[in-house]
């Protein structure tokens, strides 16, 4: 299932890299290779054809890559007809985290996922500060995947970042999309202001008390997930105590610590794209370059289909501006009930079927 032997190359690209809780190679107890051997127990729950591989960029980079096909005994051609769905994670994940949904939505046609550019078991090359830049590199890695896989277009699915990536990705290269679907996406509207009593602009949110700031401006020095890497051999555990959700979204797959585990081994590696998650952050994780300010730029003949949780954290009010910016493109919003940020895992039924309807939509 993995032929590959060598994990992707890691390169020191920030400066945390060298600070005082990583000089010693074993504080943190994780490694590539961990990381490998976690996600293939993941995988082994797949039973449909997988092709899991590295896929190389022009530049040496290397994308981590899984395909997923259906085995048809009769008529082999008829899901090669179908437009390829591929999947694009959201930060610090993976494409473990798909477990639950690339096999049922694999059943009719190809389906591709990988690990975005500095994430999971990709290739983790220096970032740049700038968020424009930054943001040019996760989707020129993008661009660069596709070439490489031979794919001629694609329905487009993007989960928080990944789903403003895929809205980046979109607008420069319309001719490859057939649908764009975005999963609670990331990074869409502005920091939220309003006009006080003399034109001032304030902030609609509650006065944030003094000490918040203090913290924020601390947490702001260090890359978003430095927590994990700073707690050394504690890691895991941070990560189990902070996040049990993800072992309870899981728990009819695993009954251990898979999943935490692999969302540990993901972020405790040397930080890339965490960098460029950084670069393109501003104060409390408000996207510097808000996609609400370019959506007009998506081709009216695109149609985008947006899902929620409707617990989620992510306001999908965003969605609706969408569809008024969009408004004479076919635009939709979908709420699934019952379901936080991560809509796949929460209510992974009802979310294939979502997707499965809007793929068929498209052939």
């Amino acid at each position: 299932m993995d032929p590959a032997t060598a994990a992707a190359p890691i390169h020191d690209c920030d400066p945390e890299s060298s600070s005082l809780w990583d000089w010693w190679p074993s504080w943190r107890p994780t490694s590539m290779s961990l990381l490998k051997t976690t996600e293939s127990k993941i995988l082994a729950c797949i039973r449909s054809d997988l092709w899991a591989r590295f896929v190389t960029l022009p530049n040496q980079d290397r994308i981590w890559t899984l395909t997923l096909t259906k085995k048809v005994v009769r008529k082999p051609a008829a899901q090669a007809t179908k437009t390829p769905l591929v999947m694009v994670h959201g930060f610090g994940g993976g494409v473990g985290l798909w477990i639950q949904n690339l096999e049922p939505l694999s059943r009719s046609r190809p389906v591709h996922a990988f690990d975005l550019l500095g994430f999971g078991r990709s290739s983790r090359p220096p970032f740049p500060g700038d968020a424009a830049d930054a943001e040019e590199q996760f989707v020129n890695s993008i661009e660069r995947w596709r070439q490489s896989v031979g794919l001629e277009d694609m329905i487009l699915l993007g989960h928080s970042l990944g789903g403003y990536l895929a809205t980046s990705y979109a607008i420069q290269y319309p001719s490859r999309v057939s649908h764009l679907i975005l999963v609670d996406p990331w990074g869409f509207p502005e920091r939220q202001q309003t006009q006080g009593a003399q034109g001032a602009e304030v902030a609609k949110r509650p006065t944030i008390p003094r000490w918040v700031k203090a913290i924020a401006a601390v947490v702001s020095l260090f890359n978003p997930l430095a927590v994990i890497r700073a707690a050394g051999p504690w890691g895991p555990g941070l990560v189990n105590r902070f996040r049990p959700d993800f072992k309870s979204k899981f728990e009819d797959l695993f009954d251990d610590d898979t999943m935490t585990q692999y969302i540990y081994h993901c972020n405790a590696q040397t930080p890339s794209g965490e960098v460029g998650f950084r670069a393109m952050t501003e104060s409390l994780g408000w996207a510097k370059r808000p996609m609400l300010h370019r959506v007009h730029l998506l081709p009216a003949s695109m149609p985008v289909t947006m899902l929620y949780g409707s617990r989620s954290w992510v306001d999908s009010s965003s969605g609706d501006r969408v569809v008024q910016i969009r408004s004479k493109a076919l635009t939709k919003v979908l709420l699934i009930n019952d379901a936080s940020h991560h809509v796949y895992a929460d209510q992974p039924e009802e979310f294939n079927r979502a997707v499965e309807t809007i793929c068929d939509s498209v052939n």
